[in-house]
């Protein structure tokens, strides 16, 4: 069952400089005599998977209400993944964003199994849709990654920080290996993981709770990086030391991941200051 999200907008006012790196708060940095541990959302901000994501989400949810809409005699109307996208899918476990998004259309279907095929017209079976083009889409374009993120990633484990990966996607691990990334995390905590443990997805902070415990810290010494809404929003209500927003996309990203958690925003990891 989806847990909705806390909404963090009583803070107080916030200014920005240059699009990228906006703050409500003086820019801190990354040391490792403030943090022990530095954790990654994957798609959008280790890999450029996000768009992957998003376009697969499009085709499968447009290819159902376009169904829906010649069955009822209604009008088509799309997927947008500039609006539909961060608020209702990003970040959040595979049904959830189903069931999330159709919410906002007034469209209830029955959750039905897991093992349900792309045909049935279930949650399950909806989302098992988005998968399968997800992974067609996956399997033609590869996996890019975002270098900023890497070179830091390399530059704080040098400097005795620890690191884990968190990601909704049960294709985590297979990103990783596709991207040849598995050895920089000391931990994983993804879809599969969660699933076994029933840890709730985003918005709630459990992954990130999981991974701060798997790693052996607590989560006031780690920083968290997102680039989803229900991200920021899990690492503010995990108690976290430091939630970086990450806005690879613009328009708009910045303000909304600073009105839902984020400490701050930037677009290029390397922009952080960092003190052994």
């Amino acid at each position: 069952m989806c847990r909705k999200g806390l909404f963090f907008l009583a803070w107080s006012p916030w200014t920005s400089g240059p699009r990228g790196i906006g703050a409500r708060t003086r820019v801190k940095s990354v040391s490792t005599a403030d943090y022990d541990a530095v954790i990654f959302d994957l798609d959008g901000v280790v890999t450029r998977t996000a768009s992957v994501h998003a376009w697969a989400w499009k085709r499968a949810f447009d290819e159902y209400l376009q169904l829906r809409a010649a069955r009822e005699g209604v009008p088509f109307e799309p997927f947008e993944i500039e609006t539909d996208y961060p608020r209702y899918v990003d970040g959040r476990p595979r049904y959830d964003g189903v069931r999330s998004f159709l919410a906002s259309r007034g469209i209830t279907l029955p959750d039905g199994d897991p093992s349900d095929g792309p045909d049935e017209e279930t949650v399950c079976g909806l989302g098992n849709h988005k998968n399968i083009l997800y992974n067609e889409l996956l399997g033609s374009g590869g996996v890019e990654v975002f270098e900023d993120t890497v070179q830091q990633i390399r530059n704080w484990r040098e400097m005795g920080l620890k690191t884990a990966i968190v990601s909704s996607s049960k294709n985590c691990a297979a990103v990783l290996r596709a991207a040849s990334l598995t050895d920089l995390f000391d931990v994983r905590v993804d879809g599969v993981v969660a699933d076994r443990l029933q840890l709730i997805g985003k918005p709630s902070p459990d992954i990130f709770l999981k991974a701060a415990e798997l790693l052996g810290v607590e989560p006031s010494r780690a920083v968290v990086f997102e680039d989803a809404v229900a991200g920021v929003q899990a690492g503010r209500a995990g108690g976290f030391g430091w939630v970086v927003g990450v806005d690879r996309v613009g328009a708009g990203a910045e303000e909304m991941l600073l009105a839902n958690g984020a400490d701050i925003v930037v677009s290029d990891l390397t922009q952080l200051p960092t003190e052994s």
